[in-house]
């Protein structure tokens, strides 16, 4: 730890705002490049987030003027090498390589997201950008390619022709072309991302937190085990959802023209 108590390689924050959980990235000084203790901690919070009932809604967000500048690259040398992605099965990967969560994640970026900082974003579900940002996907530059998920999801999200556009050249981008090509779904003033973000997963939390959840995953087994495998499963995760209290408080507020009060049961 330095003089001040912070730790020269950085950590994330958390912080509960009624049913949304806020997750930091908080190295500013390094624009937030990321080490091995950051994402270690940033585990703990999406695991957290994916199993604490209280909570229905994740922001992940930067500190400082940045989102981030994507790994402190020699601080993660060694494990490259061994190919060590320092992921469990028993914790939540915040690339959602390995273990997903369940809850949804509303992200906000504003200047630098480069590399590791657009696989965070694209391994969430909603993505609120501030006008200042500066994307870049450039692991060829630094003789090594994206292992966060990029390849994936930008191919998923923008396409063949533009992923190979902007993951082969490792060109810099600005907002309005990640929303051009679907990376983002808002791009907001630079300063009201972080506001924005909070406000989207206010409004998700409005939502029977079982049926969002279930919502999420429809769309994640569609993309993971195609369309049939989606539409077999569609009844039955229904009929258990139809079971909930929920389900019961959802149709009472319709009859009574009032707002539903759900409690996740």
């Amino acid at each position: 730890m330095s003089d001040d108590g912070v730790s020269p390689d950085g950590g994330v924050t958390t912080e509960v705002r009624g049913r949304i959980l806020l997750m930091g990235i908080d190295r500013p000084a390094k624009m937030n490049g990321f080490t091995p203790r950051m994402m270690a901690m940033l585990v703990d919070a999406y695991t957290r987030l994916d199993e604490d009932d209280d909570l229905w809604c994740g922001v992940l967000f930067g500190h400082g003027d940045h989102f981030t500048a994507g790994l402190d690259l020699p601080k993660w040398r060694d494990r490259m090498q061994s190919g060590d992605r320092g992921r469990t099965a028993d914790r939540v990967d915040p690339t959602a390589l390995g273990r997903k969560c369940r809850k949804p994640i509303v992200t906000a970026v504003q200047g630098v997201t480069y590399t590791l900082g657009i696989e965070l974003m694209l391994a969430g579900d909603i993505v609120v950008a501030a006008d200042d940002c500066r994307f870049s996907q450039l692991e060829p530059l630094r003789g090594i390619h994206a292992a966060g998920g990029a390849s994936i999801r930008f191919v998923q999200r923008g396409g063949w022709g533009n992923a190979m556009y902007h993951l082969l050249t490792s060109d810099v981008f600005d907002a309005e072309e990640a929303m051009r090509v679907g990376l983002v779904q808002e791009v907001v003033p630079a300063g009201t991302q972080l506001d924005r973000a909070v406000e989207l997963a206010t409004t998700i939390c409005e939502g029977a937190p079982l049926a969002v959840q279930a919502t999420k995953a429809a769309s994640m087994r569609y993309l993971e085990e195609g369309e049939a495998a989606a539409i077999a499963a569609l009844g039955t995760v229904q009929m258990e959802l139809a079971a909930t209290e929920d389900a019961a408080e959802g149709v009472a507020s319709f009859i009574d023209r009032r707002k539903a009060e759900f409690t996740g049961r």
